[in-house]
């Protein structure tokens, strides 16, 4: 996924804002979290995880708690209160993990994704 989105992405999300917190298991990049302000506005949560992907050989581990963990502590950090992150509605084991990670659902929306709309939902947590 990271080297899917090439420099030039990640480049202009850095200048628009965006934080990346990246775990590494020696050598390897086993993940990352991708975060900032809150793009819904509608929700009442200033920070926002767009994207955490861990590579599926470290999922099952614990490493994606500590990556969320980790990735809070950078909002926090930043002076945001609360945050919010959208997964694909179809996508449970998404779902299950931030359940788990006690985010509670605030909010359902749909994208189109590949000329394709796929429902989408929001979890949210307060400072």
């Amino acid at each position: 996924m990271i080297l899917r989105r090439g420099p030039a992405w990640w480049q202009t999300a850095l200048k628009r804002g965006s934080r990346v917190v990246v775990l590494t298991f020696g050598e390897a990049v086993a993940g990352y979290a991708n975060v900032g302000r809150n793009r819904a506005r509608g929700l009442p949560f200033e920070g926002e995880i767009y994207e955490l992907y861990l590579r599926p050989e470290y999922q099952g581990l614990g490493f994606g708690r500590r990556l969320f963990g980790d990735a809070r502590k950078e909002l926090a950090s930043a002076g945001f209160d609360g945050l919010a992150v959208w997964a694909l509605a179809a996508n449970e084991p998404a779902l299950g993990f931030y359940r788990a990670m006690g985010g509670l659902g605030v909010a359902r929306s749909t994208e189109t994704f590949g000329g394709r709309a796929l429902e989408k939902l929001a979890f949210g947590w307060n400072a």
